[in-house]
């Protein structure tokens, strides 16, 4: 079995993990994990840009006002501050870095996105988060002090119950990943491990996250013995595209941003006058989702219409490129007619609670980016603040690691993984079965709206599901599907604790059991 260690360990090769690395590999050896593709995370599927103040007319304090608005209060104004005032700076490094963002008579093109006061978005056309990818893995493939290494899906965290004089210690050296070539489970240790493993979005049956948005970092994280925080935050996005063929291809918010209408498909009617006729389009994403969710049930509708088609073909081409070639390729033409749209699960904005220093709970283990819950982005994420987000964090994380590098002690001797008492699995269909079921009970008990009674259903469910999960992963060799199947049932879990907890509607919990909103915000946080 192949044990290795590094300096540090970064499981997840995304925004968060990349800058990260980047930072840390000016002083130390690396290594990043990827259960994909080195570009298969949730960062190049970002279509819509960055948030920052760089606009004249813009400040902090607006950008500090219009997320705590969206978070519902939820936010901690610390962190949002924290944030804010260094997105200025993320900027800069990554125009440094070569990504390209669209620029205005030589300044940086600003658009603007729902829940914003201002334009103060800055983008790569459409494909904002694909351009950014690209510059960050450029970046760290250059670097010799970055190793990368793609198709390793982590098990979990190797603590100082895994080490070969047993210590019962939360301390955290590493992690066990399958190698999905070879099959096996290889002992990767480091002195410091940072988690930037993103969200468990692929815990709904629709969802825009990528494919391995399965709660990894959450579950294992959990598991180890770190608190949560917010699980029930689950971040719906309005205007995914509805396409029997194609399940979750995002349509960006800076289509309304740019002047996008909402309408009834059969009567033409611009419904989000009815629900906030302030800010129509422009309302946070739990408002538009919400209405868009009661208009589809209360008139027995498939999805409504996203309609941009009053604006010039030049202007719909030029902003929107990726959009428009995709709905080309699907007989739509979004310069002359409408787009079907339907919400979809877009954003965990609850996961491993930290502090600004990216800090977890447990001794040599950071978190950053969506995988976290920072308090930046309270009861409801602002569009176009999670990618930075994982730059503020990431660098972060590894400011405090280098800073506090004296004190860090190197690993102990670990066991290797040990698989002598299981076999290969012959009923692979378990697998699926749970897998198909979860998705769909989620999708149905503990959606855009709730009541307790669906959620109790949901936890019934996850109760039975428990032991079958654990027979099975106690039995058989582990395989990707199966770490995701054990890590989506573990999130499903604090998802439905959490929003159990809550008795109140704030932001994306929204019940009709408790429709009133608490004069105090508080987090919900779990504890192993």
């Amino acid at each position: 079995m192949l044990k290795q260690q590094y300096d540090i360990l970064i499981i997840g090769s995304g925004a968060a993990g990349l800058t990260a690395a980047l930072a840390l590999a000016e002083h130390k050896k690396v290594l990043v994990l990827a259960k994909g593709g080195l570009n298969t995370g949730s960062t190049a599927w970002a279509q819509g840009g960055i948030a920052a103040v760089l606009d004249a007319g813009d400040t902090f304090d607006h950008h500090i006002h219009d997320t705590m608005r969206a978070g519902a209060g939820l936010n901690r104004q610390e962190t949002v501050e924290f944030v804010i005032e260094r997105a200025p700076r993320s900027i800069e490094r990554l125009v440094e870095l070569g990504v390209p963002f669209n620029q205005d008579s030589g300044d940086l093109h600003l658009t603007r996105e729902g829940g914003h006061s201002h334009r103060r978005i800055v983008h790569v056309n459409d494909a904002t988060g694909w351009a950014v990818q690209e510059a960050l893995l450029k970046a760290a493939n250059a670097n010799p002090n970055i190793t990368m290494l793609a198709g390793r899906a982590c098990v979990d965290l190797i603590t100082g119950r895994n080490a070969e004089e047993y210590s019962g210690s939360g301390r955290v050296w590493g992690a066990y990943a399958l190698n999905q070539e070879t099959g096996e489970v290889e002992t990767y240790t480091a002195t410091a491990t940072i988690l930037a493993a993103g969200g468990a979005g692929r815990v709904y049956q629709f969802s825009t996250a990528p494919r391995g948005a399965t709660g990894d970092g959450i579950a294992m994280a959990w598991r180890a013995g770190a608190r949560v925080s917010n699980m029930e935050m689950m971040q719906f996005h309005p205007t995914c595209l509805y396409n029997l063929d194609v399940k979750n291809f995002l349509i960006t918010e800076a289509v309304r941003g740019e002047g996008g209408h909402l309408l009834h498909p059969e009567t033409g009617h611009r419904f989000m006058a009815d629900y906030d006729p302030e800010r129509m389009e422009l309302a946070p994403r739990d408002v538009v989702a919400r209405a868009i969710d009661d208009q589809i049930k209360r008139y027995g509708l498939d999805y409504v219409h996203l309609d941009i088609s009053h604006a010039t073909p030049e202007f719909v081409t030029g902003h929107f490129p990726t959009i428009h070639e995709k709905l080309m390729g699907l007989g739509i033409d979004m310069t002359k007619g409408p787009i079907p749209v339907v919400p979809a699960q877009h954003y965990t904005c609850g996961g491993v609670l930290v502090g600004l220093d990216a800090r977890t709970d447990l001794p040599g283990l950071w978190a950053a980016g969506e995988v976290t819950e920072s308090g930046l982005h309270g009861a409801n994420r602002l569009a176009s603040n999670s990618l930075l987000e994982c730059f503020v964090f990431g660098e972060a994380a590894a400011r405090d690691i280098l800073g506090r590098w004296d004190e860090l002690l190197n690993p102990p001797a670990i066991k290797e993984w040990d698989e002598s008492r299981v076999t290969d699995s012959d009923e692979e269909v378990v697998v699926k079965q749970n897998w198909t079921e979860i998705r769909r009970f989620m999708w149905n008990y503990v959606g855009i709206v709730r009541t307790t009674k669906r959620l109790e259903r949901a936890r019934n469910r996850i109760e039975m599901m428990n032991k079958e999960v654990d027979d099975y992963y106690g039995s058989f060799r582990v395989t990707t599907d199966l770490i995701e199947l054990r890590n989506l049932l573990q999130a499903a879990e604090l998802i439905v604790r959490s929003a159990l907890e809550r008795h109140e509607s704030r932001g994306l919990h929204y019940t009709l059991d408790y429709l009133e909103t608490a004069d105090i915000a508080r987090d919900t946080v779990l504890v192993p």
